[in-house]
């Protein structure tokens, strides 16, 4: 699932384990988030969007993910 973590973080100069740590996750959690191999669950995601002032539909691309998502199964059909 595509996120705007990354994003956020580092346009405050935030480290990812600095990020893991106010999420209380591990660094490894946020690295495979933003490479996008790891969907954050809907707390993690919560905890995320609290720490950048943003919602979850912002910082989760959901709309943008829906997107692509009913494209795949527009294809499967």
């Amino acid at each position: 699932m595509k996120t705007k973590v990354k994003e956020y973080r580092t346009s405050i100069k935030m480290t990812q384990q600095q990020l893991a740590d106010l999420v209380h996750v591990s660094s490894r959690t946020i690295i495979s988030i933003e490479k996008e191999q790891y969907n954050p669950s809907l707390m993690l995601a919560y905890r995320m969007a609290e720490v950048f002032g943003v919602s979850v539909e912002e910082l989760c691309c959901l709309k943008e993910n829906r997107e692509m998502e009913d494209k795949q199964y527009d294809i499967l059909e």
